[in-house]
């Protein structure tokens, strides 16, 4: 075995559980997430030895993969009849289970674009720069979508606009 190829197990076997997290975060489906993870660790692979970056490549090769997701039509999407992963957390010790799960479900009604970006801002701590980098686009529509994003979020939540929204997000 390789170096790069110790290097690249080592990666996915620190990483995975986080880039699955983000996929899923970002397209709403556990399945779905698995498969932009694979996708975009099977692109990953075939660079590794070229890019500098790997946590940066990964994580916008997954959102992006993700939002490929989404938009395949439901007639090309395989269909699986695994039970393996479930729709919902089974044990989960934080005693805010209530809110996590009602977050996330206004999470899922926000537009995926939006949706991208709030999980890549928030959840994982980018700045604007770094977001327009992930996503391949302008600061202003990262902008854009952040604002459009939290606001769509207050309404589904009905919270009022005066209170941190940020604090209330990074409770997933």
């Amino acid at each position: 075995m390789s170096d790069n190829e110790a290097e690249f197990r080592e990666f996915v076997a620190a990483q995975m559980d986080s880039l699955r997290g983000l996929a899923f975060l970002t397209c709403g489906d556990w399945h779905l997430a698995e498969d932009a993870v694979l996708a975009a660790l099977a692109r990953l692979y075939v660079k590794w030895g070229r890019i500098d970056n790997h946590d940066g490549y990964a994580r916008t090769a997954v959102v992006r993969a993700a939002i490929d997701e989404t938009r395949r039509p439901w007639w090309r999407r395989e269909q699986s009849l695994s039970h393996a992963m479930p729709e919902t957390p089974m044990d989960d010790p934080v005693p805010a289970v209530d809110e996590r799960l009602r977050l996330r479900q206004a999470l899922l009604r926000v537009p995926v674009k939006h949706r991208a970006v709030l999980v890549l801002r928030f959840l994982e701590g980018l700045s604007v720069p770094q977001t327009a980098a992930a996503l391949h686009c302008p600061e202003g529509t990262v902008k854009a979508y952040t604002s459009r994003g939290l606001d769509a979020l207050r309404k589904i939540l009905g919270t009022d606009p005066g209170i941190d929204t940020e604090v209330r997000y990074e409770a997933v």
